[in-house]
């Protein structure tokens, strides 16, 4: 008898939750971005702002969480605590790889791809008085490279590298997150900062209002061998006049940013979010400037290593771009 009623509590049951709202059932996935002030941020909370929107249908609930950066997110990813994060596509080559940051840990062989986004030019910026007019000016001097887990300092170490520098080779070499850079260059603690980001950024702007600094060019004969030898890098050039005190041209170098994942998050997931982004282009594409340019064919093949998720993949496919 009592087994029978076993058996019918757990049909009421589950005939309650068949009838339950949509909103009563819903999935909560979390996308890994980067500093509040910088784009992936923006990033993250217009997918999930597209997401949100159409959450009655699908059952998705999408947040956004602010983190170390790319490498950060594709760990965190991996570890299954996060189901979608920004990484840099020098990064996203990495792990599918197992080189460089990954290679203690091996190839990420469950990480994929959803699409890239906009390009990041790598951009250095300079205290207004600390007489800077070229890269090779920062050598004792006192220089932000990235917080550890980020792309921006992943690059930052390649580029050392490339230019036959060590991390020594400063007076000073900070490790402070994106939002603190800033700060720290108009309060006179360091001189300058490296940053990967798109166009324009407030992590910018703020700096060369507040404190005038100047944006520094990433060229020469170092740099031209890297953007040849590195798939991931390309030559950028931030347009002058975008920010205030800086009324030239800075020519420099930089990687996409790539919206990622793992092969375990259910397709219907990716391609709920694949189809809020797409779907709604036009108005993705206005929720931030460095969206502006965005060209959905671009999206779906530039900066991506890693495979393709198949819920993005069929997305793609049904409307053509795959």
């Amino acid at each position: 008898m009592k087994g029978m009623l076993g058996a019918m509590a757990a049909a009421a049951t589950l005939g309650l939750m068949a009838q339950m709202p949509a909103a009563a059932q819903q999935k909560f996935i979390t996308i890994g971005t980067g500093g509040v002030t910088g784009v992936y941020y923006a990033v993250g909370g217009a997918v999930c702002r597209l997401v949100n929107k159409d959450r009655k249908t699908h059952g998705l609930r999408c947040s956004v969480e602010s983190t170390g950066g790319s490498v950060f997110n594709v760990n965190t990813i991996k570890s299954g605590e996060l189901d979608l994060g920004m990484a840099q596509s020098d990064v996203q080559f990495n792990a599918t790889k197992g080189v460089a940051q990954f290679k203690e840990g091996g190839a990420y062989g469950d990480l994929r791809s959803v699409f890239s986004v906009h390009p990041e030019p790598f951009t250095v910026l300079a205290r207004k008085e600390a007489g800077i007019t070229k890269f090779e000016d920062f050598k004792g001097k006192r220089f932000n490279v990235g917080n550890p887990g980020s792309g921006t300092r992943a690059s930052m170490d390649e580029l050392l590298t490339a230019l036959g520098w060590k991390i020594s080779d400063f007076a000073l070499a900070s490790e402070l997150k994106a939002d603190e850079h800033g700060p720290a260059l108009c309060d006179n603690k360091i001189d300058g900062f490296f940053y990967a980001v798109g166009h324009p950024s407030a992590n910018i702007q703020d700096p060369t209002t507040t404190c005038g600094a100047k944006l520094v060019s990433l060229t020469g004969p170092a740099i031209d061998k890297l953007v040849a030898d590195k798939p991931y890098y390309a030559k950028a050039t931030i347009p002058g006049g975008m920010y205030n005190n800086n009324p030239n041209p800075t020519a420099t170098y930089g990687v996409l940013a790539t919206m990622v994942t793992s092969a375990k998050v259910p397709d219907n997931v990716i391609y709920a979010v694949t189809k809020a982004v797409f779907d709604n282009f036009d108005e993705f594409k206005k929720l931030h400037p460095a969206f502006a340019n965005l060209d959905p064919k671009k999206m779906v093949k530039d900066g991506n290593s890693a495979p393709l998720h198949t819920g993005a993949a069929k997305y793609f496919k049904e409307k053509g771009l795959n």
